[in-house]
């Protein structure tokens, strides 16, 4: 993370950034000290901050650990995992420690007590196997200025956005390409209507029933009115362009999954670059849906909208019967829902956060502890009251 050369710094020492949730399946450490990780369920992330929260560096008295010493006998690195030992390492019983003022850690070495300081930047291999860096005073969330504090919470909902972007791409890479809805080329369903009348992918339906055509949203808006108002198999009239040349070609469509269809789709673009876009796209849209849909619920809220982990479960396993590319659809929006959720100015949120640094900022001091605990603990209620009843009213609504 950038840090500036003043003696408060721009941002705190980012322990670990994180794509999805869960046991990791991807770890590496930057050049700043980050770890960076990738998690095995492809849902939400979050930003592991020096000193913020519980992030405390914790070892029991009696702990084995392993000490790597530079050639000053500084120590650089402290294993407690029992893992990634080198033939060079020192172990130790901890008594006692201090990563944030003193640097140094305590301890029995050969049944003799000993204390080795330790260096600023050294890291620390937890139980689990994570190493991370320590955290002194100086690059701890607090002693961060204001806009390093903003940018800091905002870190966590741009993770989501982040693996949103990430999973759309991956299904368009899966998919073949994107969906084109700008050109007029359609894709046709094997075994569909039009494929029986003879019409082939990267024909081009220039007009349905008389009305032009120059996209393929304006074919599937026309063909699903039409399908939407019949009370019998709709027939349409087309004029179709196949090499050049134009041709008329009727069909009347069939009943697919309870709905009329002529057995058309969108023409993909297949290009590299275009799925790495359409990801983008993707998400962008995505996240205007649920900003609409956020807007609608403050404009008519019932808090019977709203759904909880019950109906999150329910719409997945509906989505786990059409197989991975629904799961991994339904995980990305997920993610982008999730992000922009946690910027909504609630105080126990994100957005709230961000709130109260832009108060800081304006103000150039910031609230009282106190006050800043009392908006928290508000926010925090709110939260559990309001999961509480979306909880309950998933249950009725799946249950009842």
């Amino acid at each position: 993370m950038v840090i500036s050369t003043s003696p408060r710094k721009l941002v705190s020492l980012v322990r670990e950034f994180a794509i999805g949730m869960g046991p990791k399946i991807f770890a590496h450490t930057g050049k700043d000290g980050t770890l960076y990780t990738i998690r095995i369920l492809p849902l939400g992330g979050y930003v592991r901050m020096a000193g913020w929260g519980e992030d405390k560096t914790e070892i029991k008295t009696g702990s084995p650990a392993s000490l790597s010493l530079n050639e000053a006998g500084v120590v650089t690195r402290i294993n407690l995992s029992g893992k990634q030992l080198d033939s060079l390492s020192l172990p130790m019983n901890v008594t006692s420690f201090d990563f944030e003022e003193k640097l140094e850690i305590t301890g029995l070495v050969l049944e003799e007590s000993k204390t080795y300081k330790v260096d600023h930047d050294a890291t620390i291999v937890e139980e689990d196997g994570t190493e991370v860096r320590i955290a002194p005073l100086d690059v701890q969330y607090q002693n961060a200025t204001v806009w390093g504090r903003l940018m800091t919470n905002f870190a966590g909902p741009m993770n989501n956005f982040i693996l949103g972007i990430l999973v759309f791409i991956l299904l368009f890479f899966m998919q073949g390409g994107v969906a084109n809805p700008s050109s007029n080329a359609v894709s046709i369903t094997e075994g569909g209507a039009l494929q029986a009348a003879g019409v082939v992918t990267g024909d081009k339906i220039l007009s349905v029933n008389g009305n032009t055509t120059d996209s393929y949203t304006e074919v599937a808006t026309i063909i699903s009115k039409a399908a939407t108002d019949a009370t019998t198999a709709p027939s349409f009239d087309l004029v179709v362009e196949h090499d050049g040349k134009n041709r008329h070609v009727s069909v009347t469509a069939e009943q697919v999954d309870g709905a009329y269809r002529i057995g058309i789709s969108p023409i993909l673009k297949t290009g590299f670059v275009d799925k790495i876009v359409g990801g983008f796209q993707e998400a962008g849209a995505t996240a205007l849906r649920v900003v609409t849909a956020l807007k609608n619920l403050i404009a008519n809220f019932d808090v019977k909208q709203l759904g909880g982990p019950v109906a999150i479960y329910k719409v997945s396993s509906q989505a786990a019967e059409f197989g991975l590319v629904s799961v991994l659809g339904l995980m990305a929006a997920l993610s982008i829902n999730l992000g922009i959720f946690n910027l909504i100015p609630i105080p126990a949120l994100d957005g709230g956060k961000i709130v109260m640094n832009i108060l800081e900022a304006i103000r150039r001091k910031p609230l009282k502890p106190e006050t800043e605990s009392y908006i928290t603990l508000a926010g925090v209620a709110v939260m559990v009251v309001l999961m509480i009843v979306v909880t309950w009213n998933d249950i009725i609504r799946v249950f009842f």
